[in-house]
């Protein structure tokens, strides 16, 4: 489902793959509270089809800065109608945004395909053993403390070192854990426990992480450095977004996770465009 191309002797980038966002959050800081119904869910839902996302990421639970964790039982009331939905729509692929291991196994059950772990399998010690046993892709994500506390004085010495340091160390965690290295996918984690400069040299050397040998994922949508970097409010980024989501069309990033589906789709069609030119 998702593969890492060998950017060494393919001689161009891999095809991107574009995930589209599905917050079911009363408090996401894009877009808390705009999916609480029924109907504006499916209707969100079919938009991210027809904009030409690859998957949909279904979270139940903000991971903004300074948020709160939400009980089990309600992270489940969120994503579990939601992801059955989906299903009954479309085969497109689902990934569920969760650190809770009975999240993701209620989940997988109602059709979920990919689970994606912001705190890189360190939140929920029954984590590890499902996804050995489920086999599915799982993402892994750099963060510097917790969503409560990350954003309190983010601090590194080298931060492209540091993160490819910690997600090498997870990789093989998982792996001593029975979960498949190819099977396995990193997300640097921009945004979580960084400052607006960490988060512009993760952007700047992307291609460091490709040598983790895992695929790449981005979470850069819409987020507060391109904020303060532009000025601009969160309904005014989705420009600043697709231009990076070229960016990393352009320095072999594998999947890249975003609120404008069609805009994104736009940029990387252009940026593919460019690359193919003679």
């Amino acid at each position: 489902m998702v593969t890492s191309p060998n950017h060494k002797n393919s001689g161009r980038k891999g095809r991107i793959r574009v995930m589209g966002i599905l917050n079911i959050t009363p408090d996401s800081f894009s877009d808390g509270g705009s999916f609480n119904t029924e109907q504006a869910t499916l209707s969100q839902i079919e938009k991210i089809i027809e904009d030409g996302a690859d998957i949909i990421d279904v979270g139940g639970e903000s991971s903004r800065p300074f948020s709160q964790p939400v009980s089990l039982e309600e992270e489940l009331s969120r994503v579990l109608t939601v992801i059955k939905a989906i299903r009954q729509q479309s085969s497109i692929p689902v990934s569920i945004d969760t650190t809770k291991a009975e999240v993701a196994r209620q989940a997988l059950d109602a059709g979920a395909d990919i689970v994606n772990d912001i705190s890189a399998l360190r939140t929920d010690g029954s984590m590890a053993e499902l996804l050995a046993d489920r086999e599915c892709p799982v993402i892994i994500m750099h963060m510097q403390g917790t969503p409560g506390d990350m954003q309190t004085d983010p601090t590194y010495n080298n931060v492209v070192e540091e993160i490819s340091d910690f997600l090498r160390e997870r990789i093989a965690w998982a792996v001593e854990h029975g979960i498949a290295k190819e099977r396995l996918i990193v997300d640097p984690g921009i945004g979580f426990g960084k400052t607006v400069d960490h988060n512009l040299s993760i952007l700047k050397h992307l291609d460091r992480f490709s040598e983790l040998g895992c695929p790449v994922l981005l979470g850069h949508s819409r987020k507060a450095f391109i904020g303060k970097t532009l000025g601009l409010e969160v309904n005014e980024r989705d420009t600043a977004t697709a231009i990076i989501s070229a960016l990393c069309a352009a320095k072999g990033v594998d999947i890249i996770r975003v609120h404008d589906v069609a805009r994104t789709v736009q940029a990387i069609k252009m940026t593919r465009a460019i690359e193919d030119a003679k």
